[in-house]
């Protein structure tokens, strides 16, 4: 049961020239892309800098802009919670405009960076968005490890291209909470994979403390579980789908204790995000939206696109079929994705079923390199257009 860490040994596979050149190619693929989200960056702190000058408004320090960027919106909340814990009262009709809306956000990654804040210079803003480019590297090579297992070097090298150049891989560089949760995602699926159940079940664990979609993982556990005691009598992969849940399950007993309020987290969502279940409706009404108008909205824009990749991602998951547990673990995904009633199809929630990507790669990789070469092409221009409109709008991608 806690054979996983072999699994991270050189094989003759992950030893190959093609692997090797799979891994060149992902790295550079990293660094390019991660520039992309600060020419969008510089796009929208340029557009926030002429509308201060038109407004008589000192104009900030450029690289400060920057870094204001990279930290707004969840990122704000994320260092609330480094700098200041979680509230031990929340007040009665909390809106986002007080602190006490920080207690919406999971611990692991800003208790994380509170602890490395200690020990690394640069206070907690930097050493936030050094983890996340470290975590992010970290996520992509897990994930063409993936595709190398599922797959071929091929697949695992156009995989982690178009995981490094999605839109959604913004989140990479800000200081969001998806980059710790996309790699812990992959070990635990690498461990299903490995029948590791132990570990597999601590690392779904560990996503649900990062973020509420980790609890996706619980279902990946579940299958895998099925599976196993269907074909082998592997009773101890029941391990996995018990330990999975409790790290969601943990950090709202957490809340209870700490707020001594049975459902704060809850309220909070409500409360100061107008936050509700919708199952679909929302999803349904930007597209409409979107076809009325195609340009009215840019939040309309954005959800219409993430609803037509979607489509195209579940095309390419049944042409080139994954594995029940990456399969239904991009499902939980998708529905997690959809169904709440402010916040619904986003490219940051699409990029965290990135299995269905691997998918993508394998369809593509006995093509002749014209689509490929206009797909990276095409996602290179999202990747800056998305992270621009990210700042200029406050549009939410």
């Amino acid at each position: 049961m806690l054979s996983f860490p072999r699994f991270l040994r050189n094989t003759a596979a992950t030893s190959s020239i093609d692997w090797k050149r799979a891994r060149l190619y992902a790295l550079v693929a990293y660094l390019v892309s991660r520039l992309f989200v600060l020419a969008g960056g510089a796009i929208a702190v340029t557009t926030w800098a002429l509308q201060d000058k038109e407004e008589g408004k000192p104009v900030k320090n450029g690289l400060k802009m920057l870094v204001e960027y990279l930290d707004m919106w969840d990122g704000h909340w994320y260092l609330e919670v480094i700098r200041k814990g979680y509230p031990r009262v929340i007040q009665p009709d909390v809106t986002y405009f007080v602190s006490d809306a920080r207690a919406a956000f999971f611990p692991l990654y800003p208790r994380l960076v509170h602890y490395l804040d200690l020990i690394i210079p640069g206070g907690p803003v930097s050493v936030s968005l050094l983890v996340n480019f470290i975590l992010g590297g970290v996520f992509i090579y897990l994930a063409g490890r993936i595709a190398l297992v599922l797959f071929n070097a091929k697949v695992a090298e156009r995989s982690m291209v178009l995981l490094c150049l999605f839109p959604g891989s913004f989140v990479l560089s800000f200081a969001y909470s998806e980059a710790i949760m996309l790699c812990l995602a992959a070990l635990c699926l690498l461990a299903l994979v490995r029948h590791a159940w132990v570990y597999a079940g601590v690392f779904a664990l560990l996503a649900g403390l990062a973020r509420p979609n980790g609890i996706a993982l619980c279902l990946a556990c579940a299958i895998a579980c099925l599976i196993a005691i269907k074909e082998r009598r592997d009773y101890s992969s029941l391990i996995a789908p018990l330990l999975a849940p409790w790290g969601y399950i943990g950090f709202m007993l957490f809340l209870r204790h700490h707020t001594n309020e049975p459902w704060a987290w809850f309220r909070v969502q409500n409360e100061a995000w107008q936050e509700s279940t919708s199952f679909g409706g929302t999803a349904v009404v930007r597209m409409f939206d979107f076809f009325r108008s195609p340009f009215s909205s840019p939040t309309s824009l954005v959800t219409a696109a993430s609803i037509f990749v979607t489509l195209f991602l579940l095309y390419a998951a049944r042409k080139h079929k994954l594995p029940s547990i990456f399969f239904w673990y991009s499902i939980g995904i998708l529905v997690l994705m959809l169904i709440p009633a402010t916040v619904t199809a986003r490219p940051r929630f699409l990029f965290t079923a990135f299995p269905l990507f691997i998918s993508v790669a394998a369809m593509l990789q006995d093509d002749d390199d014209r689509y490929w070469t206009l797909l990276v092409a095409s996602l290179s221009a999202g990747l800056v257009f998305i992270s621009a409109l990210y700042g200029v709008y406050g549009a939410i991608p």
